[in-house]
Parts: structure tokens; C-alpha cells; sequence
């Protein structure tokens, strides 16, 4: 089981979202990031070639959750997940867009 630990950021950003929709965001992240996090799927998957305006450790991945979108990475030595952002996504806008 991997431990999942949030960014200075994350608090900001979810503190803009309803509280109905951060609850769904928070379970996403506690049911498909605590086992086996670096699997891509239909919901997740790796972003090549972006280079995130924070600090990380590459690749950034994504984990899609309706709209928004959680940005994370993995250090498989410690067994973490770093949740790095979460941010609403528009039809028809790219990841770099929104970060």
C-alpha cells in the first residue's frame, strides 16, 4: 500500500471546489492511488513531455475524476503518492493549460 500525501497547493486548490464534488475527488484518490498507483488505466495516465510548474518527481501522472483533474507522482522506494494539483478541466483544453 502506498501512502498518499498532499501538497502545499492542494489545500488552495480544493478549497475551491463544492464540497459535495471535493468528497469525490478525495475518495478517487484514496481508492486508485493507494494500490498500484504507477498502473496506467482508462482514468489514469502518464502526461510525457510536461514539465509542471511545481516540484516533482517525473512523470507527472494524471488521474482523471469527472472533470477535474488530480496531478500526482510516485516514489515507488517509499511506497508515496504526491498529489501535486487538482484542477477543474474544460472541454478541449490540455493538461499544460490548466496548470
Amino acid at each position: 500500500m502506498y501512502q498518499i500525501e498532499f501538497s502545499e497547493g492542494v489545500e488552495t486548490d480544493l478549497k475551491k471546489i463544492r464540497i459535495y464534488t471535493r468528497k469525490i475527488i478525495l475518495d478517487a484518490v484514496e481508492q486508485k492511488l493507494v494500490h498500484r498507483p504507477n498502473i496506467e488505466t482508462k482514468n489514469r495516465k502518464v502526461l510525457v513531455n510536461l514539465i509542471p510548474p511545481f516540484e516533482s518527481i517525473p512523470p507527472i501522472r494524471e488521474l482523471r475524476v469527472g472533470d477535474f483533474r488530480v496531478f500526482y507522482d510516485v516514489d515507488q522506494d517509499a511506497e508515496k503518492v504526491y498529489v501535486r494539483a487538482v484542477r477543474k478541466k474544460p472541454p478541449h483544453s490540455t493538461a499544460e493549460e490548466i496548470l
